[in-house]
């Protein structure tokens, strides 16, 4: 789980609404300068002190983390030997190698390091990230805005502990905590039985081509209905006549959903170079993948009907190729043109109907 902190030191008369919205939105910690503005914040936040530029106050009030910056306040290992009820943390901002290895040093041993990159390549934060693995203590890297975040999040697949922003405008709180829950649920995939299998006959077909490559035991949701979609694999496995894919799914027909990001559905003639789908594996572990393109072509198609345990179903039109393929239970890899009816393929059957993409309490029917 990544950190969401914001920084109030220097908001004016709507700081009070930004507060608010944070403690709503369940940030991880409120950043202050005057012990005065931690007071009053509940304990389901982490209330973070750092006077920068300033002198220590006298007492810490109610703050939980105190951050200082050595060449001002001292080291903050001395500064926690004396006041062992607070945590300290060290405030580095890089400008050089030498600032760069001082922040390395404190990733490896301090509890908090709050680091503050002036080049706006991720490379630093990358050399810090990779000295600090398996420490203990945790990284905090200021961001300038929600953007600058969800990348800060993802440097080196890792990504940092948390972010430090200062929010603008009330919004900016909430959607900094939802970058750093941006990792998706894993999901509770089943094994549905074919019941019936039929030549559609011509339609367009999306193969949509990722930014990233596939595992073989992994691939796409995809289905004609938002409650019952049926794993498609990548072009992983090698085939005869042509090189494979490992970064293609040749998902289905254009109508097709697919599960996207934000527990959302897309339909496969929605996505577009940069959108986000979710990779799923036959365990039901997830991840969220980046669109390259998405290539629609007219072929024809294949109309594939499955049953769940409890009867709920599912149905899959995809290229009438036997070259497309689903995953079957353990990861069996099945050709779409060989499927019958009896065999078994991997699917999700969600319960919740759609509007807009989100899952909603409310009746619809699709047939």
């Amino acid at each position: 789980m990544k950190l969401s902190w914001i920084d109030i030191r220097k908001m004016g008369s709507g700081k009070e609404a930004i507060v608010q919205e944070a403690l709503h939105a369940r940030v991880d910690g409120i950043l202050a300068a005057d012990p005065v503005d931690l007071e009053n914040l509940p304990p389901t936040v982490k209330k973070v002190l750092f006077p920068q530029g300033e002198a220590l106050p006298e007492s810490f009030g109610a703050a939980d983390v105190v951050v200082v910056d050595p060449a001002k306040h001292g080291d903050p290992t001395e500064l926690a030997a004396l006041h062992p009820d607070v945590e300290f943390g060290r405030f580095v901002e890089i400008v050089d190698a030498e600032t760069l290895e001082e922040a390395c040093r404190s990733g490896r041993t301090d509890q908090w390091s709050v680091l503050l990159f002036r080049d706006p390549t991720k490379i630093p934060l990358e050399i810090v990230i990779a000295a600090a693995s398996g420490a203990k203590g945790s990284l905090i890297t200021v961001a300038q805005d929600v953007e600058e975040a969800e990348i800060i999040f993802g440097v080196l697949e890792l990504g940092s502990d948390g972010v430090l922003m200062a929010p603008v405008r009330v919004g900016d709180a909430s959607a900094l905590k939802q970058a750093a829950e941006a990792g998706i649920p894993d999901l509770e995939l089943v094994e549905l039985e074919v019941t019936a299998t039929a030549h559609v006959g011509m339609g367009e077909r999306a193969c949509v081509d990722t930014a990233t490559y596939f595992r073989k035991d992994e691939g796409i949701l995809v289905g004609s209905h938002s409650k019952g979609m049926i794993l498609c694999v990548s072009e992983t496995h090698p085939l005869p006549y042509m090189p494979t894919r490992p970064f293609r799914v040749n998902a289905g027909a254009i109508h097709s959903y697919t599960l996207a990001k934000d527990a959302r559905t897309s339909y496969l003639s929605e996505l577009r170079a940069g959108s986000k789908v979710t990779a799923v594996d036959i365990h039901g572990k997830t991840r969220l993948v980046t669109v390259g393109r998405v290539k629609i072509e007219s072929r024809p198609l294949l109309s594939v009907d499955a049953v769940g345990p409890d009867g709920r179903t599912a149905n899959l039109i995809l290229q009438d190729d036997w070259h497309v393929r689903v995953l079957g239970p353990g990861g069996t890899v099945l050709n779409s043109t060989e499927l019958k009816p009896g065999d078994k393929v991997l699917g999700y059957l969600p319960v919740a109907d759609r509007h807009v993409g989100y899952p909603i309490n409310e009746f619809c029917l699709e047939q």
